[in-house]
């Protein structure tokens, strides 16, 4: 489970972390019953406030996405999540500036990136 802030982004980190949920929960990557980090480790990782973690949480029960058992932890519900093509557009969109600028950073530029992008062939049926 990897979660990075972004400071810059405007966004209040706990929305950052109820997006996270959300998306992973979209894709399957989380699980019905799959238990969440605690409030504090989390906090820890992710060094924030432990009462950030403790709003995103509260929200995303709130919403359905979460069950928190007192004792125990915070597990992922079954309510399911669909992320519309707008959002998952905007995904893909923020994921690409990312690759294209870290492949800049090591010298390839666009047309490289294109060229390598082609030859990869994971997603070919």
């Amino acid at each position: 489970m990897i979660l990075t802030i972004d400071t810059k982004s405007g966004i209040p980190v706990y929305r950052q972390i109820i997006q996270w949920v959300e998306y992973n929960m979209s894709i399957g990557k989380f699980k019905p019953g799959q238990k969440l980090p605690t409030v504090r480790q989390l906090a820890v990782d992710l060094k924030i406030n432990p009462n950030t973690v403790a709003k995103a949480y509260n929200e995303l029960e709130i919403r359905g996405f979460v069950n928190t058992q007192v004792g125990y932890g915070t597990f992922i519900s079954e309510k399911k999540i669909d992320i519309s093509s707008i959002e998952k557009i905007q995904k893909a969109e923020k994921i690409s500036a990312q690759f294209l600028i870290q492949m800049n950073e090591i010298g390839f530029n666009k047309e490289d990136c294109i060229r390598i992008l082609k030859n990869f062939n994971f997603m070919e049926e």
